[in-house]
């Protein structure tokens, strides 16, 4: 590689690595824990279900229950499970009657228990499992300043990837096994940058280009709606079938009683290993009434198996079927193959494991990425003033990325002391305590205390974590092994872990003093 190219590949990385640094860090950690976001609430709930995304309800009741309380009558509604938790989402439009009350026009979201069918919104049902979920993707801040932030926050992160491996192309095997822990501290940093970043590489790609994808997805597409669908979106939508057939509303009352559960239960056992992941129910109670049922085969079975039934209910005939086995085509494989591949959800906890340590190396990566960059900026030869700024920079990088750990363990025990908190006062906790502690080690102005005090109170609130579960619930992590609450197990066992390393660390953290050249 010539020196322009070298010089080109190495400073697009550094300047696109430095700019996203935090950013990234705070996605990364966040999405790490995110892998475990169903446990986690579970866990806060002291609930433990069946591992699985089907959903598990009894329709006819729980709609005889909801049409007493909303009026369902011209509806349609929405049923599905964005999580393995005891709880589904139901979405209801506005009635389509347009003689009904103003109130039964308007629609509603929110959560139903699916055993005692009492309702929560969106707020109450707010938990730290869906806090971290939604930082990872920052979308506390207002949509869609902070779904762009991500997006192109990946994006920058795949450019940084490219140039690395470009930079280190010619030595990438040989560097690999390089680690020279003794030597000068800016070697020490390279040396652990390049054999860590190489570890996480396919991990770091996989993530770079699926959030990307998610989160800008719509700023890509806008070009070929105004080009091709002359600016209808909705076209658009339709030929990527996220749009559902909509039916029309006769209003004409339904006179023969139908039954949603046999609908559903045929549909299942149309296909072999089939969950039922989302049912809509469309002009409820209308003459021109539909269910449509979709679903997945199980991912060990047929990684894209997505199929779904569509039923009139006046006569119960299936008048559209789509066959997960067969029929699935290029767009079905594109859309689950993504969504599978990000959320990691197919390959049980060992795959859940696995991608976390790759996320926990990858935040890793970035901090000696941010080092690097500092440890070259230190010369003596530099004025003393750029000197303290590049130092400064740093240490407030540091401060903001290495307070997540203690902050997230002092969230997991606050939401079980005090459960169940609102969305407010867990924003309170979190990202008040976030922010104390950023500004408190930003005044320490000393990276080695930053980061020793981070492990160490991070350690020592994560062995509390299981402690405070046994003592507010009951559930001793083995207490709820032997009651195969293995969600609840999970997330305790987990923190032992977790903290255990931690503390192993911080413990043989030695301050290592940079030699001036």
């Amino acid at each position: 590689m010539n020196n322009r190219h070298y010089n080109i590949y190495f400073h697009t990385h550094t300047v696109s690595g430095i700019v996203i640094s935090v950013v990234l860090f705070v996605i990364f950690f966040a999405g790490s824990f995110s892998f475990f976001r169903d446990e986690i609430i579970n866990w806060e709930r002291s609930e433990s279900t069946a591992i699985t995304r089907e959903i598990q309800l009894d329709y006819n009741s729980a709609l005889k229950d909801l049409d007493k309380k909303h009026i369902l009558h011209g509806r349609n509604i929405t049923i599905s499970k964005p999580s393995v938790e005891e709880r589904v989402a139901v979405y209801m439009e506005g009635t389509k009657d347009t003689l009904a009350p103003a109130k039964q026009k308007e629609g509603s979201f929110f959560y139903l228990d699916a055993k005692n069918f009492k309702s929560y919104t969106y707020e109450e049902s707010y938990s730290l499992g869906e806090l971290l979920y939604r930082l990872h993707f920052l979308a506390q801040i207002p949509y869609p300043a902070g779904y762009y932030l991500s997006g192109f926050t990946a994006l920058f992160f795949l450019f940084a990837i490219v140039t690395g491996v470009l930079l280190h192309w010619n030595k990438i095997v040989s560097n690999f096994y390089i680690f020279r822990p003794k030597e000068k501290l800016k070697t020490l940093w390279t040396d652990a940058h390049t054999a860590l970043g190489m570890i996480g590489l396919p991990f770091q790609f996989v993530y770079a280009v699926t959030g990307a994808f998610f989160m800008i997805k719509l700023l890509i597409v806008a070009p070929a709606v105004m080009a091709l669908y002359g600016g209808d979106d909705k076209k658009l939508y339709d030929e990527l079938e996220y749009n559902d057939p909509d039916y029309t509303f006769e209003n004409k009352k339904l006179a023969n009683p139908f039954n949603i559960n046999e609908l559903v239960a045929k549909a299942k056992n149309n296909w072999k290993d089939f969950e039922i992941t989302r049912v809509i129910i469309q002009n409820y109670g209308d003459i021109n009434m539909h269910v449509l049922v979709e679903g997945e085969l199980l991912s060990h079975k047929k990684f894209v198996g997505v199929g779904k039934a569509v039923y009139r209910v006046s006569d119960g005939k299936e008048i559209a079927k789509k066959d997960p086995v067969s029929q699935n085509n290029y767009l079905d494989a594109v859309k689950t193959v993504l969504y599978r591949i990000h959320f990691g959800d197919y390959g049980g906890y060992a795959l859940k494991i696995v991608s976390f340590i790759l996320g926990i190396i990858t935040c890793f990566v970035i901090i000696s990425g941010v080092m690097i960059w500092l440890v070259a900026r230190q010369k003596n030869n530099l004025p003393e003033k750029k000197r303290r700024f590049n130092a400064a920079v740093v240490r407030i990088y540091l401060a903001i990325c290495l307070s997540m750990y203690p902050i997230t363990a002092l969230s997991f025990i606050g939401s079980k002391i005090f459960y169940p908190l609102s969305q407010s006062n867990l924003f309170a906790l979190y990202f008040g305590g976030w922010l104390i502690l950023t500004i408190f080690f930003i005044i320490k102005k000393n990276d080695a205390f930053t980061n020793k005090f981070c492990l160490i109170s991070g350690s020592i609130l994560g062995f509390l974590i299981p402690i405070t579960n046994g003592i507010v619930s009951g559930d001793w992590f083995w207490t709820s092994f032997m009651e195969n609450k293995i969600q609840i197990f999970f997330i305790d066992v987990f923190w032992i872990f977790l903290a255990s390393i931690s503390l192993y660390t911080a413990y043989h953290l030695k301050p290592k003093k940079e030699v001036s050249n």
